[in-house]
């Protein structure tokens, strides 16, 4: 990589000419105005430098109706409303054309703010949270695979190789790959805590430091990008798709989450029972109340369900422990200012966004109702009777994509969290999903019944 990129700047309460005066001194030729659609997928429309101060101005405009659960045709003008703390520009553009981004939320052609915008979504849960005097920080741990091309350039599942959790060798493309995305998001800012290989063959993991809400969303999103981008520059592919391979461990984005109060972790208490608060005890509840809830928006591919099956560390019942990881919810170890709780149970194709709100959304409405957070379960689920686990009200996750749908549509709190807009263009998506889905006839159909029936 090329040692000239501008060094990434703080922009925090950035003013328009802050970032029309970064974008001429570093030479950006072009913007990419970036959201994401309802299902998570990045988006963005690219504007010459001759348009910046339109773009600035929130004045772009682009067709909502061409995008999955937006509008209807004939409600179709939105605009764009950039945040300009989000100005990036990326470290692979050339000196003389840079390309640079922001990320944008949705307005109405009135300036209003579009209620189908993800990330208006969990800014009100965000608000919130801070009509209780909570602000909350997250981490997400997005894994992804490095697949081959065939001859043709069309993707498969050959990986790259053959190593496993935390391997020092091979050192091959993936490894080369994996050391370049990282050197592009430290350009970027992010402040990366760890990469490695993980369980399956071609999977990796890199972490990057925790943010408010807000900005781990926003960086999950680039995230992504970033990690595709590269990866194709490395003729590889890169698959946030939760369960590729069969026989494989997929692909989870944990997630970890607290809420402060001030500088005070609020989910400490040196005092209490394994030192976790009221508050604690209760945001689990609330996360343990409505998981079947919201797993629709954490697990949102048909595929997902298939990655949430016994035997490859994926949670399968709802349940929290300090001690191993087989259920939904695991307190690590640390306590003080890093006192935290894990979900296990996201994949990396669920839209950022809405799974931070509807987690947020679980959590508050647990401190709210003071939502019970049953007994640890220190104990491995795996390994338990159906009558064992239903002794200790230990439910299951839904099993496919269909159950999820009807479980998020009988819980109001996580409906209305989301929004009348996108829980219904969301869930109606997904109905289609399945339904499409369940009429294919698989290979395993054809092995198993041709020739026998």
């Amino acid at each position: 990589m090329p040692h000239d990129r501008p060094t990434p700047l703080s922009l925090a309460g950035a003013a328009k000419g802050d970032v029309l005066d970064l974008a001429k001194r570093g030479n950006v030729r072009f913007l990419r105005l970036q959201f994401t659609d309802i299902l998570g997928v990045n988006k963005n429309v690219e504007i010459p430098a001759s348009q910046f101060e339109k773009a600035l101005d929130g004045d772009i405009m682009f067709d909502g109706s061409s995008i999955e659960g937006f509008v209807r045709i004939e409600e179709s003008d939105m605009l764009l409303a950039p945040d300009l703390s989000t100005f990036q520009i990326f470290p692979w553009s050339s000196v003389e054309n840079r390309v640079a981004r922001l990320i944008c939320d949705i307005n109405l052609p009135t300036g209003e703010p579009f209620p189908g915008d993800p990330r208006l979504c969990l800014k009100n849960q965000i608000a919130r949270a801070a009509n209780l005097g909570f602000t909350m920080n997250a981490g997400m741990e997005a894994e992804f695979f490095l697949f081959k091309s065939n001859a043709d350039g069309v993707a498969t599942t050959v990986t790259h190789d053959v190593g496993s959790y935390f391997d020092l060798a091979p050192a091959d493309l993936g490894e080369d790959c994996r050391r370049a995305i990282v050197d592009v998001l430290e350009q970027m800012g992010f402040e990366v805590e760890a990469a490695h290989h993980e369980v399956a063959h071609g999977q990796h993991e890199i972490d990057f430091r925790y943010a408010d809400a807000l900005r781990t969303a926003d960086n999950i999103a680039t995230f992504r990008f970033v990690v595709k981008h590269v990866a194709h520059q490395f003729g590889l592919v890169a698959s946030f798709m939760p369960k590729p391979i069969f026989g494989q461990n997929g692909s989870g984005m944990h997630t970890h989450q607290s809420l402060f109060r001030g500088n005070e972790n609020a989910f400490w208490n040196v005092d209490a029972q394994w030192e976790l608060s009221d508050i604690a005890l209760h945001y689990i509840g609330g996360l343990l109340r409505h998981a079947r809830g919201f797993a629709a928006i954490t697990n949102p591919l048909v595929n997902s369900y298939k990655r949430l099956v016994p035997g490859y560390e994926a949670p399968v019942n709802v349940a929290w422990s300090m001690r191993n990881r087989s259920p939904l919810i695991r307190i690590p170890d640390r306590r003080g200012m890093g006192t935290r709780v894990e979900l296990r149970m996201p994949d990396p194709a669920a839209n950022p966004y809405l799974a931070l709100a509807v987690m947020l959304a679980a959590g508050l409405d647990g401190i709210e109702t003071k939502a019970d957070h049953r007994e640890p379960v220190n104990t491995n689920i795996w390994e338990m009777s159906h009558r064992e686990k239903r002794r200790l009200r230990i439910d299951d996750l839904p099993h496919d994509l269909n159950e999820a749908l009807d479980e998020i549509e009988k819980d109001a709190v996580i409906t209305d969290a989301l929004g009348e807009h996108i829980a219904s263009n969301f869930i109606e998506a997904k109905r289609m999903e399945w339904r499409e889905y369940i009429t294919q006839v698989s290979p395993w159909e054809l092995e198993n019944y041709l020739v026998k029936y």
